[in-house]
């Protein structure tokens, strides 16, 4: 009898998370992928996608009930909205939704990866304990990263498949189109001052520069994300994913830089959704002048999530190693990771 194919559904495709776990499921063969989001994406072999909005349980019944074959469900999907406790009815719906759809008809499911963050220890109310670990008190809620683990743990009671959380820091990685993507934000703007001849300034606030910091590269959360889903020793658990290192943009800053053969000036706090905001001229002028894809600057739009980032003033790191222990062995030096994303954007001719 041959073995049954691993068939993935990653939900919040077009993500920063799911588009780089895709391209790792891929390179890797022996998955079937089937991605999900709200505007769906360009099949190829081995890969489809499903626009789906997972707010409206109907349309999610709909379109993913027939999903039998999926064996694992790598959920990174997330709506902002403009308070915490907001974020709680559309986040669990979500997840809610997809699991209700997909879990009757999925009778081989044997797994589903959560992706979480920091946000599960408090970092976006203020300093938290650091380094943060999976073992931390929950803080005073609401906090739905915590609401829809607790889903999970409950639903997974009684069942065969198991579940996992993943709980990384800023992720760094190659994407296009979507708000949360660090990397691209410092690309363009490092390209950017570049073709204006000005050096590369810091633009968080003076206590932001010398905070310690960890990040994750995407393409070690995919590795940590296919791991956690796979090995039965991350089963029904919790586990910090991060590059390994610590840094402070102070001592950073100037080897980002170099990466661009730019000067580097004192930092300047400057409100990167304000300044960046008139900027498409420019960005079509480069586009010609470079002969870079023809991304529209309005797919350019990570600047309030740059900002949140570079406005940290205070120590944001957790100890991954409890996934050592457990088996997982990524890591990668956290300079090294923006050379390479940054000469990934180059070779996508993304940034010149």
């Amino acid at each position: 009898m041959s073995t049954p194919k691993n068939v993935a559904l990653v939900v919040g495709a077009n993500g920063i998370a799911g588009l780089n776990l895709i391209e790792h499921l891929e390179a890797l063969g022996g998955w079937e992928v089937i991605g999900l989001s709200r505007r769906g994406g360009e099949n190829r072999p081995g890969v489809r996608f499903i626009s789906v909005d997972l707010l409206d349980a109907a349309d999610s019944r709909e379109k993913l009930s027939g999903l039998t074959q999926v064996t694992h469900i790598f959920y990174a999907a997330y709506q902002d909205r403009p308070t915490l406790a907001e974020l709680v009815a559309p986040n669990v719906a979500m997840l809610v939704n997809v699991v209700d759809a997909v879990e009757p008809a999925a009778r081989n499911l044997q797994h589903i990866n959560l992706m979480q963050g920091y946000k599960v220890y408090g970092a976006q109310l203020g300093p938290f304990k650091t380094p943060a670990r999976e073992t931390d008190a929950p803080h005073m809620p609401p906090a739905f990263n915590v609401d829809q683990q607790v889903f999970l743990e409950r639903r997974q009671q009684g069942k065969a498949w198991t579940w996992s959380a993943l709980r990384p820091s800023v992720v760094v990685g190659y994407a296009m189109g979507t708000p949360m993507n660090a990397a691209l934000a410092i690309a363009v703007y490092a390209s950017m001052s570049k073709e204006l001849g000005i050096p590369l300034r810091f633009p968080g606030p003076p206590s932001a520069y010398d905070v310690l910091m960890d990040l994750t590269d995407a393409r070690l959360l995919a590795h940590a994300m296919l791991w956690a889903a796979t090995s039965p020793e991350a089963a029904n658990q919790a586990f910090n994913i991060n590059n390994g290192d610590q840094f402070r943009w102070s001592e950073l800053w100037p080897k980002i830089a170099r990466m661009f053969d730019l000067e580097v000036a004192p930092p300047l706090p400057i409100s990167l959704v304000e300044t960046m905001a008139d900027k498409a001229p420019l960005w079509d002028r480069m586009v010609a002048k470079h002969g870079l894809a023809p991304n529209p600057y309005t797919d350019i739009n990570p600047w309030r999530h740059a900002q949140g980032m570079f406005s940290i003033h205070f120590d944001f790191l957790a100890d991954p190693s409890k996934a050592r222990r457990h088996g997982f062995p990524g890591h990668i030096e956290t300079e090294a990771m923006f050379r390479e994303v940054f000469a990934d954007y180059r070779r996508r001719k993304v940034i010149p």
